[in-house]
């Protein structure tokens, strides 16, 4: 008797939001796609999606081969064990779904096997495109999939080892470089949106190149191609230029003060808030510091808007290898990287970091707080929240976490720079009480604050480490970091290579939204910058 694998997934962006499914039919021995299928189904749940999924692919499997074993494979736990008949099935919606997909085939002829998110790309590459294909007001189309080149991709390429941890852009950078060298030129890859008016299944796996890693942060993977019809959240056809000012001490710094003393001849004449908040690149928020510009350059007044980078496209493993970078190395763990509300210290452009009083969100912070939690609840493509320890990111990532049903996890290493005695202070004050150790500080990132703070280098090696850890952790998922001015310019300094006088040519307001993505080969894709589109209705 002939067994088959079926493979099959479902999500919702919202839980419930916009949902659909997809399943795979596989011949076990080679790993051959022998038959797909997908399906926009409006508003459900990810429960509901993934036992409609688990029903399309039994329906698959039977059509091919109604006298077959079929060897279920999902990375659902729940449906895996009501399925197997561990766990009781209590909810009304599900028990109709359980009933019909035991219908399918006898129940002597189905095993259910609970396997890892990152092994289950296929169906849940195909849950996307139905997603996608819904959210245009259409039905997922055969034609237009590639989960099975990217699939085939997937498993067929042989992975380079890592030459540095992931986000480290010069070890990113030495692999692109590796891959280009062994390659006999760029071939591109397209990836056509899905037209078809109806769902359906298709047999055997399509001809043609492979795209890539997916890069787009939703809730389940998608390839990323450039000139596609995009609702990704950070996709870099999506940037807006940011209307609001940043106003976070860096832009201040940057502007006034490049190093050493001759930093004081760059200072406005007054130390008056409101003189400096007029003066060209000083923002209008809370002092929440950068490294300092070295050689003695002047950093220009950050540019407003959002700052995106496309991501590497590898292709199908073939000999030569075409494309940017090497083979696929699957879905990124993505950060969206959210800034905490403002504060009442943020108005006032004074040092607010991890040593001083730890004060809450603002009546005006909270509002920012709801609005992002709106926004991205509308997106649905978050699937975990971790935070600073500070109240202002607890608050705020609360309020996101209450929208969209989930938990949040704190994490030390997002915590904002210990400013010493500077806490609470103005950019003036701290001038005026300590000048050389402000001179000290912006010339050189090894600088502490007065009174034992932290160095922006010191900062730096500790994101880094939680970077490392984080990326780790949520491998292939989409994971919102609340945290602060310093941690989240770290992070997308390091992805960039960049020098740390670039943070001061980073524009970055309360509440807003920056993305990073990370590979396993180590490269990174910064996504997004300084996203405040959510704070103008």
């Amino acid at each position: 008797m002939r067994e088959v694998v079926v493979e099959a997934d479902g999500g919702s962006r919202g839980n419930p939001g916009p949902a659909g499914y997809g399943a795979v039919v596989l011949d076990p021995a080679t790993g051959e796609t022998l038959a797909e299928a997908a399906e926009y189904i409006g508003v459900a749940t990810n429960n509901v999606a993934e036992y409609k999924g688990l029903v399309a692919g039994l329906k698959a499997a039977r059509e091919l081969f109604p006298d077959a074993t079929v060897h279920v494979r999902m990375d659902s736990k729940l449906v895996v064990e009501q399925m197997s008949g561990r766990w009781k099935i209590k909810h009304p919606d599900m028990k109709p779904l359980a009933a019909e997909a035991g219908r399918v085939f006898p129940a002597g002829r189905v095993r259910y096997e609970w396997i890892p998110r990152e092994r289950n790309k296929h169906a849940d590459r195909l849950a996307n495109e139905a997603m996608d294909a819904g959210k245009r007001g259409r039905q997922w189309e055969p034609s237009a999939s590639t989960a099975g080149l990217d699939a085939s991709a997937a498993r067929n390429a042989a992975a380079p080892a890592p030459s540095g941890p992931p986000g480290d852009a010069t070890a990113g950078a030495a692999r692109a470089r590796a891959a280009l060298a062994g390659s006999s030129g760029g071939g591109g890859t397209a990836t056509g949106a899905a037209t078809g008016p109806t769902a359906g299944t298709r047999a055997g796996a399509p001809a043609g190149s492979a795209t890539g890693p997916g890069a787009w942060p939703g809730a389940v993977s998608r390839p990323a191609t450039p000139d596609a019809a995009d609702d990704g959240l950070f996709a870099a056809e999506e940037a807006v230029t940011a209307s609001v000012a940043s106003g976070d001490f860096e832009a201040e710094a940057g502007a006034l003060a490049p190093v050493g003393h001759a930093a004081r001849a760059h200072a406005p004449a007054t130390d008056d808030p409101a003189a400096r908040a007029a003066a060209p690149g000083v923002g209008a928020d809370a002092a929440e510091g950068a490294p300092p510009a070295p050689g003695g350059a002047v950093a220009p007044p950050p540019a407003a808007g959002r700052a995106t980078a496309p991501a590497a496209r590898p292709e199908a493993p073939a000999a030569p290898r075409q494309g940017w970078a090497g083979p696929d190395m699957g879905a990124p763990a993505t950060f969206v990287l959210l800034r905490h509300g403002e504060t009442a210290l943020t108005p006032e452009k004074r040092f607010s970091g991890s040593g001083g009083s730890d004060p809450e969100l603002s009546a005006a912070g909270l509002r920012q707080a709801e609005a992002v939690a709106e926004a991205l609840a509308a997106r649905g493509t978050i699937q975990e929240i971790v935070s600073s320890p500070l109240t202002r990111c607890r608050q705020t990532a609360g309020a996101v976490a209450a929208r969209l049903g989930l938990d949040v996890r704190i994490e030390q290493g997002l915590r904002e720079t210990d400013f010493g005695a500077w806490e609470g202070l103005t950019f003036g004050e701290v001038r005026a009480r300590h000048p050389e150790d402000l001179d000290a500080w912006l010339a050189s990132p090894k600088a502490a604050p007065t009174g034992g703070g932290e160095s922006f280098a010191t900062v730096a090696r500790r994101v880094a480490a939680t970077r490392d850890r984080l990326t780790a952790a949520y491998a292939g998922r989409t994971v919102l970091l609340v945290t602060h001015v310093t941690p989240i310019k770290t992070l997308v300094r390091l992805a960039l290579g960049a020098p740390p006088e670039s943070l001061f040519r980073m524009e970055l307001s309360a509440a807003s939204i920056s993305a990073v993505a990370y590979y396993a080969d180590g490269n990174a894709s910064v996504r997004l910058l300084n996203d405040t589109s959510h704070l103008r209705g």
